[in-house]
């Protein structure tokens, strides 16, 4: 039986990365050494380095004021790596708690800061993302999640403000074109669009760093990485290797553009698939609805389990929504083939006829 990954994370990567990362994991580029146990200071190791350097760059389409870093500790080490970077005791932080990872974000920044919290959606359970809202003009950044994998919620225009703009885009980088400079910090965990979990990718705008009075420890300090080039100490060599490798195959398969045009033909295909059928139903306003990550719910709660077990038994992976969201969460990151998508959608359609 064919898999169908829908895992939220990590999750899908494409097959060719895979084979071209097995192959490797025995005979790195010929050299007869595993990409394992090559040296992350070795010519091997820099070029696959300044490969996925130059196609974040190139994906982005930034300019050299703008640093390129691939840093261990996965996205939740920047809740604490940004503010310590970027806010001095006694200034103010904004941040969009829009759900689970905005919150955490926020409260990590208290360490180092004041925090206001100039938009929040729990209200309605983190099912829109408010727009209107205002940031202080004395705040030293705004902290958004552009995608909100628990709750299901997305960020398809950007807020317009006059400060720093810092994001989490975990789980939607690289899916769709967005003016990248409008940005002064990206950061994201690979392992959802990017690669496999091990890496996280910070990319940052120089000129906002060093403005801070506070010692910063050698090791979290974002200038430090620059100057060492993401090579302070010991790199995850395979997990920047199979991200490079994934950086890679986005390029050859089209760009961003061509992971936009893919992402919108599956979600359209899903959610009309929900709003088609009333056994299931969708919580999330349809503007703000994820791409990535469909979050809904069985009308009849009492029909969730022997759906999920439907899914489990025709080889639908990862679909049992979070644990303290419950429902169930599709996952549809650039990997993920539309027959996929069509197939879980043939599914429902299936469990609906007999259960309406």
């Amino acid at each position: 039986m064919k898999l169908h990954n829908f895992n939220s994370g990590p999750s899908i990567l494409p097959q060719s990365v895979l084979e071209e990362a097995s192959r490797a994991i025995l005979n790195f580029n010929e050299t007869g050494l595993s990409i394992l146990e090559i040296g992350h200071r070795t010519p091997w190791f820099q070029e696959v380095l300044q490969e996925a350097k130059d196609s974040v760059i190139q994906l982005m389409q930034l300019d050299d004021s703008y640093e390129v870093l691939f840093l261990h500790g996965g996205a939740t080490t920047q809740f604490m790596q940004v503010p310590m970077n970027l806010l001095d005791e006694g200034e103010t932080a904004a941040y969009c708690d829009n759900g689970i990872w905005g919150k955490k974000a926020a409260k990590e920044a208290t360490h180092f800061g004041k925090v206001m919290v100039v938009s929040d959606s729990s209200d309605r359970k983190h099912t829109y993302i408010p727009k209107d809202f205002t940031v202080p003009t004395d705040a030293k950044y705004l902290h958004i999640t552009s995608n909100n994998t628990v709750e299901g919620t997305q960020w398809h225009r950007f807020p317009d403000v006059g400060v720093p703009l810092v994001a989490d885009m975990s789980s939607d980088i690289f899916s769709r074109p967005v003016d990248f400079s409008r940005f002064s910090l990206i950061y994201a965990g690979a392992q959802k669009n990017m690669g496999a979990a091990g890496v996280n990718l910070v990319v940052v705008k120089k000129e906002i760093l060093g403005r801070i009075q506070r010692k910063i420890p050698t090791i979290m300090d974002y200038q430090k990485h620059i100057e060492a080039g993401s090579l302070m100490n010991t790199p995850p060599v395979f997990a920047v290797y199979v991200s490079m490798l994934t950086l890679r195959w986005i390029l050859a398969e089209g760009g961003l553009a061509e992971m936009e045009k893919r992402s919108l033909e599956k979600a359209s295909l899903l959610y009309n698939t929900i709003d088609s059928l009333p056994v299931f139903h969708a919580p999330v306003v349809p503007e703000d609805r994820s791409w990535m990550n469909a979050v809904f719910f069985l009308t009849n709660p009492e029909l969730e389990s022997p759906f999920l077990d439907l899914c489990k038994n025709e080889g639908m992976i990862g679909v049992k929504g979070y644990r303290t969201i419950g429902g169930v969460r599709v996952s549809m990151y650039n990997a993920l083939p539309f027959e996929s998508v069509a197939l879980f959608c043939d599914l429902m359609k299936d469990f609906a006829s007999r259960n309406s």
